[in-house]
């Protein structure tokens, strides 16, 4: 599997992190930066990885902050990306499964590298059921653009 991730200066150790074990287990992970500490806009590494995952089919995407809800925020403007904020194994199992999310948001302030490895790992494991859930991800996908007032 091909993985994309990035992150900004709240989450680099977690970036880090997660890419070691991904590349461990045999994915390619392209890292879109940054690579210090020094402040940058969540943005910025957002749209880096939203813009590989869309043009890279059946790619996924990793995103890592202090929180996880800005990238979170930022990567859902993507029309076709679907990004979850998740915080343990169950939410990001249930992300892929039921919500066939292809890119996953994780917050460093939050999560421990225990848990983090919990997570992506669960994520990684997951596939999109399909069936029931197909609908309701097309209505998902449906809402770009849409949602003006």
């Amino acid at each position: 599997m091909k993985y994309f991730i990035a992150a900004d200066h709240a989450g680099i150790d977690i970036k880090a992190y997660v890419k070691e074990l991904f590349e461990a287990r045999g994915h390619e992970v392209i890292d879109l930066g940054p690579n210090s500490k020094d402040r940058v806009d969540y943005p910025d590494f957002a749209a880096k990885v939203c813009k590989e995952v869309l043009a890279n089919e059946g790619s996924k995407g990793i995103l890592i902050c202090g929180s996880g809800i800005g990238m979170s925020m930022a990567a859902n403007k993507f029309d076709g990306i679907r990004a979850a904020l998740c915080h343990n194994q169950y939410s990001a199992t249930m992300a892929r499964e039921h919500n066939d999310a292809n890119v996953i948001c994780l917050g460093e302030r939050v999560s421990g590298f225990g848990m983090v490895e919990a997570i992506v790992d669960a994520w990684d494991k997951a596939s999109f059921e399909g069936g029931r859930h197909e609908g309701r991800v097309e209505k998902i996908n449906n809402l770009f653009g849409s949602c003006r007032v």
